[in-house]
């Protein structure tokens, strides 16, 4: 009996992490398009940004320690993104004041997009649940200029993922190069 439970319980979890990770775009595949509104009220479109490399982030909510340490890291990394020809993207489930106060505190000039109804978290499979409210899940995406999901990072670590991304950005344009 208990190892017909420990069966039951193990396919149900299973069947709910499978179908939890299939939803996610995957590499390789299309990203999907949106248009959201950034800090500055423009309307911001993935397809905006066709014929550079994109850093898609999705991060918790404005203002909290993680989420500040991993925008001051991307801010301060910029310089090294525009040399790869690559944009910094935020999205979270905060307001566009919520996204102009954080940028304005916090000196950051790159697009942080407002998810209010929380549709491009959805798409990219990045939401998760804090005290009973859906926010952003700390999930990445590095987008190649044909708009193609070429990396895929969950759960990642603040400190450290700006150089990570960076570090991805070059494996993935020297393996580019090196195709043609």
């Amino acid at each position: 009996m208990r190892l017909w439970m420990v069966l039951l319980v193990t396919v149900v979890i299973g069947t709910g992490l499978h179908s939890v990770f299939a939803a996610m775009p995957a590499v390789g595949s299309a990203a999907p398009d949106f248009t959201l509104p950034s800090q500055d009220g423009t309307q911001v479109s993935l397809k905006d940004f066709r014929g550079k490399w994109v850093v898609l982030y999705f991060y918790p909510k404005d203002g909290t320690p993680g989420c500040t340490i991993e925008a001051h890291n991307f801010q301060r990394d910029q310089p090294q993104y525009a040399q790869r020809n690559a944009v910094v993207v935020g999205v979270s489930v905060d307001t566009t004041d919520s996204h102009k106060e954080f940028c304005s505190k916090e000196g950051l000039n790159f697009k942080l997009l407002a998810d209010t109804e929380h549709k491009v978290v959805k798409q990219y499979e990045s939401t998760m649940n804090y005290k009973g409210v859906e926010i952003a899940a700390r999930n990445t995406f590095i987008i190649d200029p044909q708009g193609n999901i070429q990396r895929a990072y969950t759960g990642v670590d603040p400190n450290k993922h700006s150089q990570e991304v960076l570090t991805a950005l070059d494996e993935l344009q020297k393996g580019a190069s090196g195709s043609k």
